[in-house]
C-alpha cells in the first residue's frame, strides 16, 4: 500500500530511499515527468521515477512502479536498484532542475498573471499512477540579475493552482531561474557539482552555470570534460569569461584555453587583469605534456628570513590545494615566478616539528632535484615515483624556480584524456557486486520511459 495520496516534491527531495530488507539505498534528489502531449490533455504530467543518489554521488533512475511506499520520512522500493547511471530522455522533465523557479503564468479571475514555480504536487490515481495535479507558485517576476548572482524570489502572493490553470511548464515556453538547483547542490564538492551540472541538458547547464558565482563557476569548470567547459566559457559574454579565467588556477586556466581559437585567447587574456594574464601567458608558451605545460605557477614561495609561523599559516590557507600546501619553496627575491634563485624546499612535516619562530632558510632541503621546463612527462613521473614526491620544483638554466608539478598535475595527464567524462558515465562506479545483473529484471519498465 502506498501511503500518502498526495506528495509534494520539495519535501520528498532528501528523503531516504529503502529496499524491502531496510537497507538504505540512497537519498531522493528529483522527480522524472512525462509531460506528453497526450498526457497533458488527459491529465498533468506523469511522474515516471525517481533521481536517487545512491553512496559515491552517483545518481539512479528508480522507476515509479517500483515504489510501495512514501511516507513523511522514507521511501521504500521492491526489489533491487538498477545502478546505471540517470540520463534524461528526450520527452522527460526533471521537476527540480528544469520546473523549480520555472517562470509561468497562472489564470486568475479568466486573467494570466506572472508567477515563479516554488514547488509540485503528485498525486495518486486509481490507476496507480502518480500525476502532476497543483502547483505551488508565488505571483509576480523576479528581477534580473546581474551575471554570477542568483535568481530572487518574487515576494508576492503565494497560491497552490490547479495544473490546468497554469501555463508554461512545458519547456519550450517560458525561461526558468536556477535558485532552487542551485540551493539543492550547495553543499556538494566541486568534482559532484559538476556531475550534476554534466548531466543537464545543454540549455539548462547555460542557465545554471550562469546564475553561479565566479568562484564557484570556476571550481566547476576545473572539474568538468573539455567538451562541457568550453561549452560553458563561449556561451559567457567575454567579460564574465574574463573574470572567471582570473578566479581558476592558471594552469586550469591554461588548459582550456588551448581548446579555443587563437584569437578568442587573446581577445579573453586582453581583458583579464594583466598581472591575472601573465602567468598564463607563460604556460601557453610550453607544449601540454611537459614540466612547464603541466606547472602550477604560483606555488607557495617565501624568503629564508620568513618564520615557521609564517610558513604554516601560508600553507594553512584554504583555497591551496594539499599538494601545493606540502611544499614552501625558498628563494631569493623576487618571490613570484620567475623567482631569483631557488634555494631549497621545506616540507610542511618539517615546519610541524621545529619552533615557530625560527626561520625555515634554517631548515631547508637542498637534497632535491629540480627538473627544466621542457622535461618530459615520463621523466617528471619517474622522479616522482623514484623519490615519493608529491611535487617537484621546475627552474630554468639559472636556477630560478618557474613553478611546481604537483602529483594532481601528473594525474591529470597520465589518465585517458576523457577520464573526466568516463567519471560521468562508467556504470561500475560505486556499484555493489549483483547489482548489475538487475539490468535485465528492469526491462518491464521500458515502456514507463517513452
Amino acid at each position: 500500500m502506498i501511503g500518502n495520496p498526495r506528495v509534494f516534491v520539495a519535501r520528498l527531495v532528501g528523503l531516504s530511499v529503502f529496499d524491502p530488507l531496510g537497507d538504505e539505498v540512497g537519498r531522493v534528489r528529483d522527480v522524472v515527468l512525462a509531460m506528453s502531449q497526450r498526457l497533458r490533455r488527459t491529465s498533468g504530467p506523469r511522474a515516471i521515477g525517481l533521481v536517487v543518489e545512491v553512496p559515491g554521488r552517483r545518481r539512479v533512475f528508480v522507476p515509479m512502479t517500483r515504489v510501495t511506499t512514501i511516507d513523511a520520512g522514507q521511501v521504500i522500493t521492491t526489489g533491487l536498484v538498477n545502478m546505471r547511471r540517470f540520463e534524461q530522455r528526450p520527452g522527460e522533465t526533471s521537476v527540480v532542475s528544469e520546473l523549480f523557479d520555472r517562470r509561468v503564468r497562472i489564470r486568475v479571475n479568466g486573467e494570466f498573471e506572472p508567477a515563479v514555480v516554488e514547488d509540485v504536487a503528485l498525486e495518486l490515481q486509481p490507476s496507480r499512477d502518480w500525476v502532476v495535479t497543483r502547483v505551488f507558485v508565488r505571483k509576480g517576476a523576479p528581477t534580473r540579475p546581474r551575471p554570477g548572482l542568483r535568481l530572487r524570489r518574487p515576494k508576492g502572493e503565494a497560491v497552490l493552482a490547479p495544473i490546468e490553470q497554469v501555463e508554461g511548464l512545458h519547456l519550450s515556453v517560458g525561461e526558468q531561474g536556477a535558485e532552487a538547483l542551485l540551493e539543492s547542490l550547495e553543499d556538494r564538492k566541486p568534482a559532484d557539482l559538476a556531475d550534476a551540472i554534466h548531466d543537464l541538458s545543454p540549455k539548462r547547464r547555460a542557465e545554471v552555470t550562469s546564475a553561479m558565482d565566479d568562484e564557484t563557476l570556476a571550481d566547476v569548470l576545473e572539474e568538468l570534460p573539455d567538451d562541457d567547459r568550453v561549452e560553458i566559457l563561449t556561451s559567457l559574454s567575454t567579460e564574465r569569461a574574463a573574470d572567471v579565467l582570473e578566479v581558476m588556477e592558471p594552469d586550469d586556466a591554461t588548459d582550456l584555453l588551448s581548446g579555443l581559437p587563437d584569437d578568442t585567447v587573446e581577445e579573453l587574456l586582453q581583458m583579464m587583469q594583466p598581472e591575472e594574464a601573465a602567468p598564463i601567458r607563460r604556460l601557453l608558451t610550453y607544449d601540454d605534456d611537459t614540466a612547464g605545460g603541466m606547472m602550477t605557477p604560483e606555488p607557495v614561495i617565501l624568503g629564508p628570513e620568513a618564520s615557521i609561523a609564517e610558513a604554516l599559516a601560508v600553507v594553512r590557507r584554504e583555497e591551496l590545494s594539499p599538494a601545493v600546501a606540502s611544499l614552501v619553496y625558498v628563494c631569493r627575491s623576487p618571490l613570484e615566478t620567475p623567482t631569483g634563485r631557488l634555494i631549497g624546499i621545506v616540507h610542511i612535516q618539517r615546519l610541524l616539528r621545529d619552533p615557530p619562530h625560527q626561520s625555515i632558510g634554517s631548515i631547508v632541503d637542498r637534497d632535491f632535484e629540480p627538473v627544466p621546463a621542457d622535461a618530459s612527462l615520463e621523466t617528471v613521473t619517474r622522479l616522482m615515483a623514484n623519490y615519493n614526491m608529491v611535487a617537484v620544483p621546475v627552474t630554468d638554466d639559472e636556477g630560478r624556480l618557474l613553478g611546481a608539478v604537483t602529483v594532481d598535475d601528473v594525474l591529470d595527464h597520465i589518465l585517458p584524456e576523457d577520464w573526466r567524462e568516463e567519471r560521468h558515465d562508467d556504470p561500475s562506479l560505486d556499484e555493489p557486486p549483483g547489482l548489475r545483473d538487475t539490468a535485465q529484471a528492469d526491462s518491464d519498465e521500458g515502456a514507463a520511459r517513452v
